[in-house]
């Protein structure tokens, strides 16, 4: 299954049956998402996943309100008769809060695989809502947006999914996804690092085949003796490590120098190369 439906899995096993308020509170997020269709009376919550439509049924039976399941296909139906609920701006409590968002995410929400990317969505069938909700995931210190040309309330920061998650009480997908969020970050780290380090060897041996090439050209004109010892001496240790950094080149001197001085020593034989060039 996907990261999403395991999600779900575990949010339809959270065993709230006995608090008619909080599963009230939920049967009203399910209506308020996008898989909801309203014609007079009857409302249907419309799903292809299982989990949806067995909890869906449950809660519907513990508050009493007629329902008659159809199968559409692959397609879940609940047909729901005439059901009288509470308005959502009644949910007052914190865990009616809770619950609310956690039937509207069942409802229509969705998350990639945050292997991939981190995407978190809830398609809404009205702007209002979707600005409702946001206001109560911001008094959690959760950061959403809204799409506003379809209602989509979505997030796609990894530390606001996490706390969405536990906000809703999917603590074990929250470890899940807390797990796969570090070692992603760590692959990018390391990622990092490494291009880092190509990119400094890369510049390294760049200018280490330009250096070497002044020397190699001096010694084929007879003038590599005519520099001064210390030229002579960066010169050879530079041949020899062609790949090696110039702070490590100058470390190997026998009077060691910085990266500065090691540096401007071999800027002079590449001068002095060019003016042997440039008098030919």
């Amino acid at each position: 299954m996907s990261f999403s439906s395991n999600v779900k899995e575990e949010l339809s096993n959270i065993n709230t049956y006995s608090k008619k308020n909080l599963i009230e509170a939920e049967l009203i997020g399910y209506l308020l998402s996008s898989n909801t269709k309203i014609e007079g009376n009857i409302t249907r919550f419309i799903t292809e996943n299982e989990f949806n439509i067995e909890r869906i049924y449950k809660i519907l039976f513990k508050l009493n309100i007629d329902y008659e399941p159809e199968t559409i296909r692959k397609v879940y139906v609940a047909k729901i008769i005439n059901p009288k609920l509470r308005n959502v701006e009644e949910l007052n409590q914190d865990e009616e809060k809770r619950a609310l968002v956690r039937g509207i995410f069942l409802g229509s929400g969705s998350i990639n695989d945050p292997n991939k990317k981190y995407h978190l969505e809830i398609l809404l069938n009205d702007n209002d809502i979707s600005k409702y909700i946001q206001n109560i995931l911001k008094e959690a210190g959760i950061k959403t947006k809204i799409l506003e040309s379809n209602n989509t309330l979505y997030i796609k920061e990894g530390e606001e999914i996490s706390k969405f998650l536990a906000f809703i009480g999917a603590q074990k997908s929250v470890l899940n996804f807390e797990e796969i969020r570090v070692m992603k970050d760590l692959r990018n780290t390391v990622n990092r690092q490494v291009n880092c380090e190509t990119a400094n060897l890369t510049k390294t041996v760049n200018a280490s085949v330009v250096q070497i090439e002044a020397i190699n050209f001096l010694k084929k004109m007879k003038k590599y003796e005519e520099l001064p010892d210390s030229l002579i001496e960066i010169a050879e240790l530079r041949v020899k490590y062609p790949e090696m950094s110039l702070k490590d080149l100058g470390t190997m001197l026998e009077n060691p120098i910085g990266k500065s001085g090691v540096n401007h020593r071999l800027k002079k034989i590449i001068e002095f190369a060019d003016e042997i060039k440039r008098g030919n």
